[in-house]
């Protein structure tokens, strides 16, 4: 396994702070370019992301091109030891491109074209917006691709949206003629037999529309399919002259929080580097410790993207955004917390959107390193400067690997059939929040966790749980199948092994291509209304699992084939039926969870779990409440990172052992005492 990667960029093999950076905003201000870099090395940033939404100042007439300004920019940055990544202008175009070309231009599910305006307003099939981008990224590549400031690549700006224009709409019919060959056998994968839907001509395909099919499911999904597809292709395109010039200069893209536009795993081998834009509502009615759980999945399910390579924290706020219902600013030492929570993960960067208050239009009240009054002397300047001096000092950590035995899958394409099933729970399936209950369970118990899709290969891993795996793929039963019988232990839960990758039902019975697995046949599930539960009681077991547990929202009923009922359900008509069952097959044991327990269930069950399976903790002593602890390691030595989400200061127990202080300096060999908000990094040798 490796346990150390190579930084992004040789320049500068050091952890990464910095931010996004727009001088061509301010232009007009004489100095303010000396005066930002003199406020990042203060704040020891270095690295900017440069020339994102750039178009219209690099090219402000169709064919004629402006870089002096961002030679300047670059040259005054490299010579302060400032290093860029260099953005693709594509995200936003410039009004005389909508202007001359209508087709650049979106159209939505409604087929009504977009006007000029947003962002990302843009078809990414449209050959001349194709064409376009490929002249500005080849004149940049030209221009700065063997730049001493410039590092990276960063291929536009969260992509997202779709298309529906006619353009789009013969891209879907091809990438389905591929896919099917044939329209039967279209047909037959979709169902459309249903409400005589049946399709006798390519042509008669349309994407889905409000005011047209919404209701084939196996349309739906295809669709979402094509668009990632599409997505890919087009950031295939822009790389395409960037590398052409200068291979070795690696590329990303900025991705976003759980994003359910995207299949982002497809993107994985197109990447050079996984990076991402976190922007949790801290301090929120949820409470920090779960925000807290939920920001670290998604820490864990980038970095799992490229298999355990460092990822970087492209954006996250300073203090606050300005398009989250509520505004909320960080408390005293969340900033630090939080940064550091990016780093534990597996990010070799801590950067912020953005680095100077805009003056007008959208994000002028979103946060920044720098505000409107434009000095040093604020109270988030100088939290982005003790996150600098932080960062200052992890350097060795930079490339170390974050181990994981444990594998939950959060997989898209079943993100987007659950959600599309017309299922038990139409008013709220709640499957992100499934997933993160089962996550939060981990990350109580200080457990280093992969956040996979269900095509992943599974065989390194000794737990492995996959929540509402509502959708199996073809190949996916027999490969969990087989990591049972060789020893591996899995779990999965209610509203598993439904329909196969078209969301066409399973024949012969639920869950389908696990039923042998799991040894167990699910007959019906009930979906109760808010308000309603039933209750679950263990059964005696081996896995030392005890008491009654409250199940609400979703029950399974279910018969025992060859599995071991270890609890029982207490209410209703089926009083008596197993709720949670056990399958020894071959070496391993395979569980399955019938009902959506109160989170009481879930962290008692795997915290026993985590001692039946043997899996190694980052810290072997009971974590007080809200206390996170996860950890890197380069093979020699593991960096422990001890952080309190919580709102009351806790005492973690240390165990036994040389760890030294990496912030401080000092040997630790007594408790470890956190601040309400506080962190700390420990060195030991690896374990």
């Amino acid at each position: 396994m490796t346990v150390r990667y190579n930084p992004v960029s040789g320049k500068i093999p050091k952890m990464l702070h910095g931010a996004d950076y727009n001088p061509e905003q301010w232009a007009y201000e004489p100095g303010i370019l000396e005066e930002d870099i003199r406020l990042m090395k203060l704040a020891k940033c270095n690295v900017m992301s440069v020339g994102i939404f750039s178009w219209a100042e690099l090219e402000p007439e169709e064919g004629t091109f402006h870089f002096d300004w961002l030679d300047n920019v670059l040259d005054k940055l490299a010579g302060n030891e400032i290093y860029t990544f260099l953005a693709t202008p594509s995200g936003a175009r410039p009004a005389w491109m909508s202007n001359k070309y209508e087709e650049v231009l979106r159209v939505g599910p409604d087929r009504v074209r977009n006007l000029h305006g947003l962002r990302h307003n843009h078809c990414y099939t449209s050959p001349v917006y194709r064409e376009k981008v490929s002249i500005m990224n080849r004149k940049l590549a030209e221009r700065y691709s063997n730049h001493t400031a410039v590092i990276g690549w960063h291929i536009s700006n969260e992509y997202g949206g779709e298309c529906h224009c006619y353009y789009c709409q013969d891209a879907f019919r091809e990438w389905l003629k591929v896919k099917y060959e044939t329209l039967d056998n279209l047909n037959h994968s979709w169902w459309t037999t249903f409400w005589s839907h049946t399709y006798t001509d390519w042509h008669q395909i349309e994407s889905p529309a409000p005011h047209g099919e919404t209701m084939v499911h196996g349309l739906n999904l295809d669709w979402k399919r094509f668009v990632t597809d599409q997505t890919l292709d087009f950031f295939k395109h822009e790389v395409k002259p960037l590398k052409a010039i200068n291979s070795d200069l690696p590329v990303t893209t900025n991705f976003m929080e759980a994003f359910e536009g995207l299949d982002y795993v497809k993107f994985a081998d197109a990447l050079d580097f996984v990076s991402w834009d976190s922007y949790p509502t801290w301090h929120d009615k949820d409470g920090d410790i779960h925000k807290a759980a939920w920001t670290a999945m998604n820490h864990d399910f980038f970095r799992s993207i490229k298999d355990g390579q460092p990822f970087l924290l492209m954006e996250s706020t300073p203090s606050l955004t300005n398009w989250q219902p509520i505004s909320k600013l960080k408390r005293p030492g969340m900033h630090l917390l939080s940064s550091m929570q990016a780093v534990a993960h597996g990010s070799d960067s801590v950067q912020y959107f953005q680095w100077r208050k805009s003056r007008g239009s959208s994000e002028k009240f979103h946060g920044a390193v720098v505000d409107h009054v434009g000095h040093e002397h604020t109270r988030v300047f100088k939290d982005v400067t003790g996150v600098g001096e932080v960062l200052d000092q992890l350097d060795l950590i930079v490339g170390t690997a974050v181990n994981a035995e444990v594998a939950i899958i959060f997989d898209t394409e079943n993100r987007w059939a659950v959600k599309d099933a017309q299922g038990p729970r139409n008013q709220g399936v709640n499957y992100e929040k499934t997933v993160t209950d089962h996550y939060q369970a981990f990350w109580k118990n200080g457990v280093s966790v992969d956040v996979i899709d269900m095509e992943r290969d599974i065989s390194k891993y000794k737990l492995v749980v996959a929540p509402m795996l509502y959708m199996v793929r073809p190949g996916v039963g027999e490969k969990i199948e087989k990591f049972v019988k060789e020893g591996g232990t899995f779990v999965t839960t209610y509203w598993s092994g439904i329909v196969d990758e078209n969301d066409l039902a399973f024949l012969g019975g639920f869950p389908g291509p696990l039923r042998h697995t799991l040894g167990i046949w699910s007959e019906e599930i009930d979906g109760l209304y808010d308000g309603q539960a039933n209750r679950v009681m263990v059964d005696k077991n081996d896995l030392g699992l005890s008491g009654e547990y409250i199940a609400y929202e979703l029950c399974d009923l279910i018969h025992l084939e060859g599995a071991k009922a270890l609890a029982y359900y207490q209410d209703d008509f089926y009083v008596g039926r197993p709720a949670l069952t056990v399958n020894q097959l071959g070496q391993g044991k395979a569980y399955y969870v019938a009902s959506r327990n109160k989170q009481p269930f879930n962290n008692e069950f795997f915290s026993q779990l985590i001692k039946d399976v043997g899996i190694k903790k980052t810290i072997e002593s009971k974590l007080p409440e809200g206390i996170s602890a996860q950890s890197r390691t380069d093979g020699k030595n593991d960096y422990i990172f001890l952080m309190n989400f919580g709102e009351e200061k806790q005492v973690v127990e240390i165990p036994k052992g040389e760890l030294i202080d990496l912030i401080a300096g000092t040997s630790v060999t007594e408790n470890v005492e956190l601040s309400p908000f506080g962190v700390s990094i420990l060195k030991r040798k690896k374990q």
